[in-house]
């Protein structure tokens, strides 16, 4: 019989506060209004570790990643004092990899170096476009000046694994208008690139009030497809949907979920997936959203916004929805030990995926055509 095995396991830190809520932001971000309770929050975030250190215990952490909302607003000794508790309770792999979401926005001289002294040794710049008519019809709250400078400040402050966010099928943009984003993202020479499409997400202001001027299906295609060609000429690999990296600088902490590892869900919202090897597994459990409940309920079972347990019959399904993003594809092996279904379990969706050419098979090893690869949602649809 296939066993379920504890597969990688990450930590995920939810840091709620921003600015200005952007209209197409559909995360569990809140705008600050007034003094932020940094302190108190670092306290909650500690009380919310202990009470799920039991999930975890023995294992290693593989990289830390803070999301949000705006990380970037929080001091760095606040991020010092959560790693140092963190790292007390939990070993750390050498060389983790932790990363900060950075909002231009928020960046200030000397806070970088800071940082890198707390252990932060990869950023994330939620840049989004260099076009400032862009960036005002999105909501940001930087110019392009202020993008540029921001990753200027993190590269001389010691910073060489950055990504930069931008987004596509933005509001009134043309083909010419991506490829400028894109050439003037290359001049600063991130490590890392993630290219997204605009979606209008549920529950979003976007989404109520669609702005003017959206690109239609087929100009976001070809701006999707030439932008690929730049950033692999720029050589940037892609290795997921949309994730382009310099060899090996691919984001450690996102290729674990899209192998359907295990991370820790810390803070207000954030959701966490934990395999028991002992009792043949999987939870998938999530915070209290919003802030001031979660900081006064943390470290009790009143913070756990719900526990879920995957039945066997969903985890294909779940391990497809990440695995089939990756360019790579994912191993049979993998899928048994992460899933603990034998592959005979979804033979007869593999067989039909190799019929329509949406994947191929070389041994133990699946990856996505370029086909499978344009209609992921319809390859991941036949596992459900």
């Amino acid at each position: 019989m296939p066993h379920l095995s504890p597969p990688p396991l990450s930590l995920y830190v939810h840091l709620p506060w921003c600015v200005r809520k952007c209209p197409y932001c559909d995360f569990n971000s809140h705008e600050g209004r007034g003094p932020l309770p940094f302190a108190d929050y670092v306290d909650a975030l500690i009380r919310d570790l202990d009470h799920d250190l039991p999930l975890v215990w023995g294992r290693t952490v593989h990289s830390v990643f803070f999301g949000g909302g705006t990380p970037s607003l929080f001091p760095p000794d606040a991020i010092d004092r959560f790693l140092q508790e963190a790292s007390a309770r939990l070993r750390f792999v050498p060389g983790c990899e932790v990363t900060l979401e950075t909002n231009p926005g928020t960046a200030e001289h000397g806070r970088f170096e800071l940082y890198r002294e707390a252990g932060v040794n990869r950023l994330s710049f939620g840049i989004q476009s260099f076009d400032d008519g862009s960036l005002k019809r999105l909501g940001r709250i930087h110019d392009s000046g202020e993008a540029e400078a921001a990753v200027k400040l993190a590269q001389d402050a010691g910073f060489d694994n950055l990504n930069l966010d931008l987004m596509y099928a933005l509001p009134e943009q043309t083909l010419a208008m991506a490829e400028r984003d894109l050439e003037r993202a290359f001049a600063l020479q991130p490590a890392h690139v993630s290219h997204y499409q605009l979606t209008l997400e549920p529950n979003t202001v976007f989404a109520a009030r669609p702005p003017s001027g959206i690109p239609d299906e087929d100009h976001s295609w070809d701006m999707q497809e030439h932008c690929q060609a730049l950033l692999a000429d720029a050589g940037y690999a892609q290795y997921e949907v949309s994730a382009y990296a310099r060899d090996g600088r691919q984001c450690a902490h996102n290729l674990n979920y899209w192998h359907y590892g295990d991370y820790l869900g810390i803070g207000a919202g954030a959701h966490g997936k934990i395999t028991s090897g002992h009792n043949q597994e999987i939870l998938r459990r999530w915070k209290q959203k919003h802030p001031a409940r979660y900081i006064a309920d943390a470290g009790t079972d009143a913070a756990i916004g719900g526990d879920d347990r995957v039945a066997p019959e969903r985890r294909a399904f779940e391990y497809m929805l990440n695995a089939l993003r990756l360019v790579d594809g994912f191993r049979l092996g993998e899928f048994i030990a992460r899933t603990g279904l034998s592959p005979d379990d979804i033979r007869p969706q593999l067989d039909t995926a190799l019929a329509r050419g949406w994947l191929t098979q070389d041994g133990p090893l699946l990856r996505p055509t370029e086909l499978g690869r344009r209609f992921t949602n319809d390859v991941v649809a036949l596992f459900l």
